[in-house]
C-alpha cells in the first residue's frame, strides 16, 4: 500500500533533443540539476526520466559539440513534455564547406581545404573575383597581372606543379568547370564574372581533396559558389562605389637636367654628334602617358521567395578607366538564381544564369611604357614644324634618306603611339546551369543528381592605326607601292557543354556509431574554340589586315588561310567516385578515384586514373581530451593522391599537322613562286603530367575556438613534365617539341592562425595570419639521366636579340637566373665589363655563367585584421613575399651609356641606375650580369578600409552603410625598379613573366568611397 502511494506521488519527463536543422541527436544526456536523475536519447532523439517527485526543477540537455541548454520545469504527478533544440558549440566546425560534387562540415574534412566567405572578402574596388581572396589563404599566391583594367591575376597554389604545362588552378563555378582557353578580346576570362555575385571560395589545395577532378587538378581547384535566393520577404541590396586611381611611382629615369648633363659629359665625339640632339624642352614622358583615373561600380540585387520559389536577381555596371591613358573597361552583368523544391523537398532544383558584356580598350603596354622610359626628354611632344606633319605633328626621329622619312629602329613618340592606335574589343559571355537533386521516395538515403551546363562566350575587336601614325607610315611595300595604316579585325567564340550524372548516398549507422556517404558519377565536357583566321577574302584566301584605303596586306596571312575560321575541339569524358566514412566522429577515411579520357592525346594514351586516400583522427573527441577547458579542437590529417595536368598541349598536337608556309618562304617552279604546305612537329606519345601529393596536417582550436588554425606539410612530385625540348637535326619536322620529360618537386609548410581577440556585443576584433614556405626544385629534365645536361634556356629579355636570362636545370628551381658574376671595384661600383672567371680557364664565356637566385618566393605572408566598435569598422590586409628575386630588365637595357648615346646616331633616356653603375653596355655579356638580379622581397599594404553603419533608416525598412578604402597603400622593398611583385611561373617573353621586370603596367593606388543600402 505504501509503495503504491509513493509511485502515485511521482511524475515523469519526456521529450526530444534535436540539432539546429531539426535532426535528432541520439546519445544526448538530459539530467535534472542537483539530482542523480537523468537519461539519454535514443536513435530518434527521444528521452524519458521517470520517478521525479513533484516540484520545480532545472533540466539540462547536453551533446558533444553543442551548447548545453537549460530549462526550468514544474513536475506534478503526471507526464510532462520538454523538448530541446541545441545549437552547435563551435559554429566554425559545423560550417558547411563546398567540396567536389557535394558538401561537408568543416569538422569532417580530411583534406587540405580552405574556405573564404563573403564576410571575409577583401574590400574596395574589385573588378575580378580572385582579388577577393588575395592574401587570405596560406599557400595561395594571388598576383595581379598588371594595373590595366580587368587584367586579372595569376593564382599559384603551393608553388605550381608544371614548367610549360600551365600553373593555373581549375576554376569551378556553381559546379561548372571553366575552360582554360582565352576568350578573344578579353584580358582575363574571369573578369566576365561579377565579384559582387560571389558567396564563397573553397580552395582544394592537396591531391586528396582535388583528385576527384582528375587530370585538371595538379595546380589545385578553386570552387566558386555564387549567391542564392532565400526564403522570406524580398530583400533589395544596392551598392555603389566611386574611385580615384593614381600612379604611385614612376620608373626611375634621368630627369631632363640629369640627361643633359650626362650627354654633355659623355659625348666624346669630335663633332659632338650626340650633343646636337639635345633640345630645349623638358618633357616628363611618363606624366604624358599616365593620368588620374576615375571609376565607378554599381550593383543591384533582389532576393526572396515568390511563394515557394526562392530567387535572386542581380544586375551590375562597372566603368573603369586605367591610369595609362585611353585604357578602359566597361562591364554590364546580370544573374538569375532560382532554387525551388518539389514533392516535399524530395526534388531540389538549382538554376543559375550569369551573363555579361564587356567593352575594353587596350594599348601595347610594354612598347608605350618602354618608349616613355627611353624617349629623349629634351624634345617636345608635338611640333608645328612641317617635318612632323606626316606623323600627326608628333615629334619623331627623322631621316630624310628613308622612304618614310623616319629613322630606322629608333623609338617612336610614346604619346603618338598611345593616341594613334585604337585597340578595342567587345565580349559577351553567358553561363547557364541546371542542377537537379532527387531524393528517392522509397530510398531517401540515396540521391540522384543531374548537372547540365552551357558556357558560351563571343569576342570581337579590332586594331586600327591611321595612315599618319609613325608606327605604320609607309612601312610595307607591296607591288612597288608603300602603304600606310592598318585595320586588323578579329572575332571568335568559345562553347563549353557539360553533362554530369551522379548518385550520392548518405547514411547514419547509429548502431555502430558510424556515418558513411558516397558519390559515383559520369561526366562529359565538350570544349569548342572557334577563332577567325582572317576576315578579308581575296581570291579565296583569307588575310588579317587591310591598309588604310582597303588594300589587303598580303603578308598578313596565317596558316591554313584558305579558311576564314579555325575550329578546335576537345572532349573530356570521366567516371569518378568517392567514399567518406567516419566512426564515432573520431576516425575518418576518404577515398576517391577518377578516370579521365581526353581527346587531346593519341588514342593509346588518352585514359588516366587518378586515385586518392585520406585519414583523419579527431583527437578532441577522445576520452583523454574530454572536458579540456583549453583545447576546443584537435584533428590530425594524413593524405595522399595523384592528379593530372593537360594544359600547354594543343587539341591535335598528337597528329602531324600541315600548314601553309608564309609569303617569305615560297618555292619557285619556273618563274612562279608558290606557298607550300609543310609538316609540323610530331610526338604521338605525349600524355598528361601527373603530380603525386602527400600532405600531413593538423587542425586546432583553443579557448572555445577563440584561436583556431591549421598546420600543413606537403610534398608534391610531378613526373612526365610537359617541357619544350630540343630535337636532334633531322629527327623531326621542328627543332623543338613539347614532350613528357623529367620531374619536379615542391616541398612546403603552411601555417594559418585565426583569432577572435575581442568578442563582445559592442566591440570585436578578429585577426588572420598565414605564412607558407615553399621550395621548388627540378630533379630531372632528360629521358635518360644525364648529370652534364646544361638545362633549357628560358626567360626571354629585351636589350638584344635572342637573349635569355633563366634556365630550367635539374638541381635548381624553375626559372633560376643564369648569369655572369660581376666584379666590383673598391668604391663598390661594378667594374664595367669585368666578370669572374669561375672555371679559371682565362676566358670569359658561357662556361662562366652560374645559377643565381630564383624568382619563386620562398616565403609568403598574409595578415588581415578587422576591428568593430558599435557602428564603426576598421581593417586592413597586408602581404609580404620573401626570397623572390627580380631581373631588372629596364635598368639592364636602358641604364647603360650605349643606350643613351646610341650607335644609331640618336640619344635615348634611360634608367637613373646608370649614374650609380657607370655601365657602358659595350660588353657582350653585360646584359647578363648578376648586378641586375635584385632582391624583390617586399611588404605591401594591400588595403585599409573604414566603414560606418548608419543603422535603420526609412522607418526601419532600410540599412545604410558607408565605406572608405585605400588600395595598394604602400610597399616596402629594396628593389630598385617600380614594383617587385611579378608572376614567377611563366617563361615567355613578356613584361612580367618568370621574374623579368620589363615595363609592366604599374598597379595604381586607388581611393574608394562606397555606399550600401539594404531594404527589407
Amino acid at each position: 500500500m505504501m509503495s503504491v502511494m509513493a509511485f502515485a506521488q511521482t511524475g515523469s519527463i519526456k521529450g526530444k533533443v534535436v540539432d539546429e536543422t531539426n535532426q535528432p541527436l541520439p546519445g544526448s544526456a538530459v539530467s535534472i540539476d542537483g539530482t542523480t536523475l537523468g537519461g539519454s536519447t535514443d536513435v530518434n532523439g527521444n528521452y524519458t526520466i521517470s520517478g521525479v517527485k513533484p516540484g520545480n526543477y532545472t533540466l539540462t540537455a547536453k551533446f558533444l559539440g553543442y551548447i548545453a541548454l537549460k530549462k526550468t520545469v514544474t513536475v506534478s504527478n503526471s507526464v510532462i513534455t520538454v523538448d530541446f533544440s541545441l545549437k552547435p558549440q563551435n559554429t566554425s566546425l559545423n560550417e558547411v564547406v563546398v567540396i567536389g560534387y557535394g558538401t561537408t562540415k568543416s569538422k569532417d574534412l580530411t583534406g587540405s581545404v580552405a574556405t573564404v566567405t563573403s564576410k571575409d572578402f577583401n574590400k574596395g574596388f574589385v573588378t575580378t573575383p580572385e582579388q577577393l581572396i588575395q592574401g587570405k589563404v596560406a599557400g595561395v599566391n594571388v598576383v595581379s597581372n598588371s594595373g590595366a583594367p580587368g587584367a586579372g591575376s595569376t593564382i599559384t597554389i603551393r608553388g605550381g606543379a608544371s614548367i610549360n604545362g600551365g600553373n593555373d588552378p581549375l576554376y569551378v563555378i556553381d559546379g561548372v568547370p571553366l575552360s582554360p582557353d582565352a576568350i578573344p578580346g578579353a584580358a582575363n576570362p574571369l573578369d566576365m564574372i561579377n565579384p559582387n555575385d560571389i558567396e564563397s571560395f573553397s580552395i582544394l589545395k592537396d591531391a586528396s581533396a582535388a583528385a576527384i577532378y582528375g587530370n585538371r587538378a595538379s595546380n589545385g581547384v578553386i570552387l566558386i559558389t555564387t549567391k542564392k535566393g532565400q526564403s522570406g520577404k524580398p530583400v533589395i541590396n544596392f551598392s555603389t562605389q566611386f574611385s580615384i586611381s593614381k600612379l604611385p611611382k614612376e620608373a626611375p629615369v634621368l630627369t631632363p637636367d640629369q640627361f643633359r648633363s650626362y650627354v654633355n659629359s659623355h659625348d666624346t665625339t669630335a663633332a659632338g654628334i650626340y650633343k646636337r640632339y639635345l633640345g630645349t624642352s623638358s618633357t616628363d614622358w611618363q606624366k604624358e602617358i599616365y593620368q588620374t583615373a576615375l571609376s565607378t561600380d554599381n550593383n543591384l540585387s533582389i532576393s526572396g521567395a515568390a511563394g515557394k520559389l526562392p530567387y535572386r536577381v542581380s544586375v551590375g555596371y562597372t566603368n573603369q578607366d586605367g591610369i595609362l591613358k585611353t585604357t578602359s573597361l566597361e562591364r554590364f552583368t546580370g544573374s538569375v538564381n532560382l532554387s525551388p523544391s518539389f514533392f516535399t523537398d524530395h526534388l531540389k532544383v538549382n538554376f543559375n544564369f550569369k551573363g555579361s558584356s564587356v567593352d575594353q580598350r587596350f594599348v601595347d603596354e610594354g612598347r608605350i611604357i618602354g618608349s616613355a622610359v627611353s624617349f629623349n626628354p629634351t624634345v617636345p611632344v608635338t611640333s608645328t614644324n612641317a617635318l612632323y606633319a606626316p606623323y600627326g605633328g608628333y615629334w619623331q626621329w627623322t631621316d630624310p634618306t628613308a622612304a618614310n622619312g623616319l629613322k630606322s629602329l629608333a623609338p617612336l613618340n610614346p604619346v603618338g603611339l598611345l593616341n594613334q592606335t585604337l585597340n578595342t574589343s567587345q565580349v559577351y559571355r553567358a553561363i547557364t546551369s541546371l542542377a537537379l537533386d532527387y531524393k528517392i521516395h522509397f530510398f531517401p538515403d540515396l540521391h540522384v543528381n543531374i548537372n547540365a551546363a552551357y558556357d558560351a562566350s563571343k569576342g570581337s575587336g579590332s586594331t586600327t592605326v591611321p595612315s599618319n601614325a609613325a608606327s605604320n607610315y609607309k612601312t610595307v611595300s607591296q607591288n612597288g607601292v608603300l602603304y600606310s595604316g592598318a585595320y586588323t579585325p578579329y572575332n571568335g567564340h568559345l562553347d563549353t557543354k557539360l553533362f554530369e550524372g551522379f548518385l550520392s548516398y548518405s547514411k547514419d549507422l547509429k548502431n555502430i556509431k558510424s556515418h558513411v556517404d558516397a558519390v559515383a558519377g559520369y561526366s562529359i565536357q565538350d570544349f569548342v574554340n572557334t577563332q577567325s583566321n582572317g576576315l578579308f577574302n581575296v581570291g579565296g584566301l583569307y588575310y588579317q589586315t587591310q591598309f588604310t584605303g582597303g588594300v589587303v596586306n598580303t603578308s598578313s596571312a596565317k596558316n591554313y588561310n584558305s579558311y576564314e575560321y579555325l575550329i578546335n575541339e576537345n572532349i573530356l569524358t570521366s567516371f569518378y567516385g568517392r567514399v567518406n566514412y567516419n566512426y564515432d566522429e573520431k576516425y575518418y577515411l576518404t577515398a576517391s578515384i577518377r578516370s579521365d579520357n581526353s581527346t587531346k592525346f593519341a588514342p593509346g594514351t588518352r585514359t588516366g586514373v587518378f586515385p586518392s586516400v585520406a585519414l583523419a583522427w579527431r583527437m578532441i573527441n577522445e576520452d583523454f581530451l574530454k572536458g579540456n577547458s583549453t583545447l576546443s579542437n584537435l584533428k590530425l590529417r594524413v593524405e595522399y593522391g595523384v592528379t593530372g595536368n593537360q594544359e600547354g598541349v594543343g587539341n591535335y598536337d598528337y597528329l602531324s599537322q600541315y600548314s601553309l608556309s608564309n609569303s617569305t618562304a615560297q618555292y619557285a617552279f619556273g618563274n612562279t613562286f608558290y606557298q607550300l604546305y609543310r609538316p609540323g612537329a610530331f610526338y604521338p606519345g605525349r600524355t598528361w603530367e601527373t603530380t603525386a601529393s602527400t600532405n600531413v596536417g593538423v587542425d586546432y582550436g583553443f579557448l572555445n575556438d577563440r584561436l583556431t588554425g591549421t598546420i600543413d606539410y606537403y610534398y608534391n612530385k610531378t613526373k612526365n613534365l610537359l617541357v619544350t625540348i630540343q630535337q636532334p637535326a633531322g629527327s623531326n619536322f621542328s627543332n623543338t617539341i613539347v614532350g613528357n620529360v623529367g620531374n619536379m618537386q615542391n616541398t612546403g609548410l603552411e601555417l594559418g592562425i585565426n583569432g577572435k581577440i575581442i568578442d563582445k556585443k559592442d566591440i570585436s576584433w578578429t585577426a588572420n595570419f598565414n605564412v607558407s614556405f615553399n621550395t621548388n626544385k627540378i630533379t630531372n629534365l632528360t629521358a635518360i639521366t644525364n648529370p652534364n645536361f646544361p638545362g633549357l634556356k628560358v626567360g626571354g629579355i629585351s636589350g638584344g636579340t635572342g637573349n635569355t636570362i633563366s634556365v630550367d636545370q635539374p638541381g635548381y628551381a624553375r626559372n633560376t637566373f643564369l648569369v655572369y658574376q660581376q666584379v666590383y671595384g673598391a668604391n663598390g661600383k661594378p667594374l664595367d665589363g669585368v666578370f669572374v672567371d669561375r672555371n679559371k680557364d682565362g676566358i670569359i664565356n658561357n662556361q662562366d655563367q652560374y645559377q643565381d637566385h630564383s624568382p619563386d618566393p620562398k616565403q609568403l605572408y598574409g595578415l588581415s585584421s578587422d576591428f568593430n566598435y558599435k557602428k564603426w569598422n576598421l581593417g586592413f590586409v597586408a602581404r609580404a613575399n620573401v626570397g623572390n628575386y627580380v631581373y631588372n630588365n629596364v635598368a639592364a637595357s636602358t641604364g647603360i651609356q650605349r643606350n643613351i648615346l646610341n650607335p644609331l646616331g640618336i640619344i635615348n633616356n634611360g634608367s637613373s641606375d646608370v649614374l650609380a653603375s657607370g655601365a657602358t653596355g659595350n660588353g657582350s655579356n653585360d646584359l647578363l650580369s648578376d648586378y641586375y638580379i635584385q632582391n624583390g622581397s617586399f611588404l605591401r599594404m594591400d588595403n585599409i578600409h573604414l566603414g560606418y553603419n548608419f543603422g535603420k533608416i526609412f522607418n526601419g525598412v532600410g540599412d545604410l552603410r558607408m565605406s572608405f578604402n585605400v588600395q595598394n597603400v604602400f610597399i616596402i622593398t629594396d628593389y630598385k625598379g617600380v614594383d617587385p611583385e611579378l608572376t614567377y611561373t611563366g617563361t615567355g617573353v613578356n613584361s612580367a613573366s618568370g621574374g623579368v621586370d620589363n615595363n609592366l603596367y604599374p598597379r595604381p593606388r586607388t581611393y574608394v568611397i562606397g555606399l550600401n543600402l539594404a531594404l527589407k
